[in-house]
């Protein structure tokens, strides 16, 4: 079973993952994807470490994550948080100039994405383990001043649309409130 939490912002997405997680129960992997580039972000992630049971395994990366599931069936459950900055990871990985990209590096990045997801979602499917995956909404706010705002919001949308297409279950979450918004209810 796939399902994917979404929202803004502080919108209570990750602590209702965990705790859909926690219902769930059996052994659970936490797949984190952040990487800590300043101080700030390491602040954030060792948060998020503090917020987490001792006994989920945690896997810190961003790279062939389907990898993880295979390599490890004895996770019943997998918590992924988050898709936004594990996109962003590879968009940065793939390399290149994100101030004034070509075409040609944004269709590659958008193509490298896709995969990826496509993978992820496979393995969940293949291994029939229950996976969460934790997104942020990218397109209810303001057009990004930047090129890569802008192509990282487009490829990131189009991410969690063939995320959201695939799950079983999809939620909304607003204020700290989920609306299922996709799934039969529980």
């Amino acid at each position: 079973m796939i399902e994917l939490v979404t929202g803004g912002a502080r919108s209570g997405k990750s602590r209702f993952a965990q705790a859909e997680a926690a219902r769930l129960g059996g052994r659970i992997g936490y797949i984190a994807t952040a990487q800590a580039f300043d101080e700030e972000m390491r602040a954030r992630i060792q948060k998020h470490r503090q917020d987490r049971p001792a006994t989920w395994r945690t896997f810190e990366g961003h790279r062939d994550l389907a990898e993880f599931l295979y390599r490890n069936p004895e996770i019943d459950t997998w918590l992924l948080d988050c898709v936004t900055l594990w996109i962003t990871g590879l968009m940065f990985d793939h390399g290149g100039e994100w101030i004034q990209p070509s075409s040609e590096m944004v269709e590659q990045a958008e193509q490298l994405v896709a995969a990826q997801v496509q993978e992820l979602l496979q393995a969940a499917e293949k291994r029939e383990k229950h996976l969460i995956l934790v997104t942020n909404e990218v397109g209810m706010g303001l057009v990004p001043e930047s090129a890569f705002g802008r192509i990282f919001r487009d490829i990131a949308g189009r991410a969690n649309q063939r995320i959201a297409a695939r799950a079983d279950a999809v939620y909304f979450m607003v204020s700290g409130i989920p609306l299922q918004i996709k799934g039969a209810q529980r």
